[in-house]
């Protein structure tokens, strides 16, 4: 009976240890260097004509990596282009790619 208890309190503190708090991409520059190991393969170098890559956490459980560009008259603020950018989104807890795509 103490060696199953001992066994019971292990599963518990090691079911522990996996909880969503140690996520796999924590922050905004993991999930953008992320977008960019992913995408670099796929479109090439025109990734870098879409920087700098703009991260938003979406039910804090989803990055959604979008391409955008630098508007020099507002300050160098990211802003979207109506089309032809990238978009990835990127699952926090485990880093599983959920979806890839190219606006036109």
């Amino acid at each position: 009976m103490k060696t199953f208890l001992i066994l019971i309190f292990i599963i518990i503190l090691l079911s522990s240890l996996t909880d969503d708090k140690r996520s796999m991409v924590p922050d905004e520059k993991t999930a953008r260097k992320v977008a960019e190991a992913i995408l670099l393969p796929i479109y090439g170098n025109q990734i870098y004509q879409d920087t700098p890559f703009v991260a938003k956490l979406k039910g804090d459980s989803v990055w959604v990596v979008s391409g955008g560009y630098k508007d020099k008259e507002k300050n160098d603020k990211p802003i979207f282009r109506v089309g032809g950018f990238e978009v990835i989104v990127i699952r926090k807890s485990d880093c599983k790619i959920l979806r890839v795509i190219h606006t036109k």
